[in-house]
């Protein structure tokens, strides 16, 4: 029988190792029964789902990723990020011994395949853009992947296991960067760029963003909806609320991603788009921003970054108003439609190109 020495989870919720434990090898027929239609596509055929499908993409919760396979632990939710590339993606997996690499030459190109170290179920492919510590970017099927609550870890206890024990926490920060505290202070900005859609793409790959909301500000409430606010009469300005951790990404780095997302020279409209629902404008919550947002302007103005005058609106923020639900991460869940594809992935993927160091 061959074995394989990997981490696992005790009956404690620990995680310890590495131990030895048997290797899956199945039949064919075995794994059709096991797993579902596009699990045995992916995890046995090395298939890809497509992007921003996953169910697992959006997940925000604290826990283990498992292989949906044999239930190997393969990552931990303290090393998940926003890619931006549609699939959830990982800067290193709980445990090295894991996870398998072998080279794949499919469909022309030469990349890094990655796997389950215990029944070689294909998860993805790891590439060298991401985020610190690692540099690293494990790239993941939802599909290939279990999701476990952080409070129900001992039920993925392998019997390898019994009897051991560890004193390091299951599911632990970045070494080199602990994970903020749950009440540490966050702050927000409101910022108008043009249609909701482009801004909130180009802004929910940012380096300390925790969550970009779309909606509606400059007029009244009983005005915030998308039909009205389509007729130009509203006064109110299609926005993004970020919301960040300010020890991460600072309100001057924002403005920095803000006005190179959009065109800050157009008046009342980008591109096509056009109408005051469309101006460009920073909504100040406090005196701090305004002077912030007044000093960012003066500066480009003297550097002469923009060949026309900025005419950016500084307003300030009488109130928020989400948007339709239908609005919220529309770019995300819309890859294909033309108006993404053409307009919000490209901008998206400038603010990529411009700022490196501020995107994960």
């Amino acid at each position: 029988m061959k074995t394989v020495m990997v981490k696992v989870f005790n009956a404690q919720g620990e995680l310890v190792g590495p131990v030895e434990v048997p290797r899956i090898e199945w039949s064919d027929a075995q794994w059709r029964q096991r797993l579902t239609a596009d699990q045995y596509r992916i995890l046995r055929t090395q298939g890809t789902e497509r992007a921003f499908c996953g169910t697992l993409l959006d997940n925000k919760l604290h826990g283990v990723y498992s292989c949906a396979g044999c239930g190997l632990p393969l990552f931990d939710s303290t090393a998940k990020f926003n890619s931006g590339t549609g699939w959830p993606s990982f800067f290193r997996p709980i445990a090295l011994e894991n996870v398998a690499e072998r080279s794949d030459r499919s469909h022309g190109m030469l990349r890094e395949e990655i796997m389950c170290a215990r029944c070689d179920g294909h998860l993805g492919h790891v590439f060298d853009d991401g985020p610190r510590p690692t540099g690293l970017r494990f790239c993941l099927n939802s599909e290939s992947l279990t999701f476990t609550d952080e409070s129900k870890l001992a039920e993925l206890a392998d019997p390898a296991a019994a009897g051991i024990t560890s004193e390091a926490p299951a599911v632990a920060g970045k070494p080199d960067e602990p994970p903020p505290a749950p009440d540490a202070p966050r702050e927000t900005a409101v910022l108008a760029g043009g249609c909701f859609w482009c801004t909130e793409l180009a802004f929910e790959q940012l380096v300390g963003v925790e969550d970009v909301e779309s909606g509606y500000a400059g007029g009244s409430a009983n005005s915030a909806n998308y039909e009205q606010v389509c007729g130009g009469g509203t006064g109110h300005a299609e926005v993004i609320r970020v919301t960040y951790d300010p020890t991460r990404m600072t309100f001057d780095q924002l403005l920095d991603v803000f006005f190179d997302a959009h065109d800050p020279t157009q008046l009342n409209r980008q591109g096509n788009d056009v109408g005051t629902q469309y101006r460009s404008a920073i909504f100040y919550a406090n005196d701090a921003q305004r002077q912030a947002a007044e000093a960012k302007i003066a500066a480009l103005t003297a550097a002469k970054k923009f060949a026309q005058p900025i005419v950016t609106k500084l307003e300030p923020l009488a109130a928020f108003y989400s948007a339709e639900a239908y609005h919220q991460d529309y770019a995300r869940h819309h890859p294909d439609q033309p108006y993404i594809a053409y307009h919000a992935m490209p901008k998206a993927c400038q603010i990529r190109e411009k700022h490196p160091g501020m995107v994960r």
